[in-house]
């Protein structure tokens, strides 16, 4: 076979098998939703167009979360060095340092995207922001890998988080133990350090698998106390199935250290 017959049977493989121009939908766009924080600031959150990962969405859990840290401000947020897991849009987060949080570091699947649009919801939220922008940043990081990065984001003196949250993220069953690393790395040891995990049990058919969570908690050491379990008024997911009044619920539970040698 000549030269020019192989460059010519390469050009027809390259004419079949090249995909048009529509052949793949185009990215979806951000979406926006707002939420009025109790003290009346009203946050504009971008929510990527759409994310694998589920951060296309501002979750039932990351909202009555932010409510807690609201309600529970002076032991949980004010002068905390607080750490948000998977967070997404950041709710909780960014309010918790519009109220008083010491430092905050939100952080999420290290995906461009992703980690972009964390950093794109701190800047529009840099006008309400009490404190200096450096109180507040993000980053990518993959749950059970070291937590040498989000340690050396702290100021120094300090060798852990004091509150972290975990907003809607127990439906990824098979990173459970990744997790709870996370947590036994990152949570400061103090009494009164506490990792707060809220969630909706969006397939309650598998409702055991997202509180087994708990079981491999306490066996790494945190004692696990359930705060609360609010309905809300319609389910995220209206065409799932399963019982509607669980995926309409969020549960919140809280670790703490079991034994501390202070």
């Amino acid at each position: 076979m000549s030269l020019d017959e192989e460059d010519i049977i390469d050009g027809i493989g390259e004419v079949l098998f090249q995909e048009p121009p529509d052949y793949y939908p185009p990215p979806k766009p951000a979406t926006f939703e707002s939420k009025t924080l109790q003290t009346g600031e009203t946050l504009r959150l971008r929510l990527v167009g759409h994310s694998p990962l589920w951060g296309h969405h501002l979750w039932n859990g990351a909202q009555v979360v932010t409510d807690y840290l609201y309600d529970h401000a002076l032991d949980l947020v004010q002068g905390r060095n607080i750490l948000e897991l998977g967070a997404g849009a950041g709710l909780p987060s960014i309010a918790a340092a519009i109220w008083g949080a010491k430092q905050v570091l939100l952080t999420d699947y290290p995906d461009e995207d992703l980690v972009e649009n964390m950093r794109m919801n701190i800047d529009a939220a840099k006008d309400i922001l009490p404190q200096s922008a450096n109180t507040i940043v993000a980053k990518g990081h993959v749950w059970g890998a070291s937590a040498d990065p989000l340690l050396s984001c702290l100021r120094p003196g300090y060798c852990g988080f004091d509150t972290l949250i975990l907003a809607d993220l127990l439906f990824n069953h098979s990173q459970h133990a990744a997790l709870v690393s996370t947590i036994q790395s990152t949570l400061v040891r103090s009494p009164h350090a506490r990792a707060l995990v809220f969630f909706t049990p969006y397939t309650p058919w598998k409702f055991d698998k997202d509180m087994a969570f708990f079981d491999l908690a306490r066996k790494a050491g945190f004692r696990v106390t359930k705060l609360l379990q609010k309905v809300m008024d319609k389910v995220m997911f209206k065409d799932d199935r399963g019982d509607e009044l669980l995926r309409r619920t969020v549960f919140g539970y809280e670790l703490r250290w079991e034994n501390l040698d202070l």
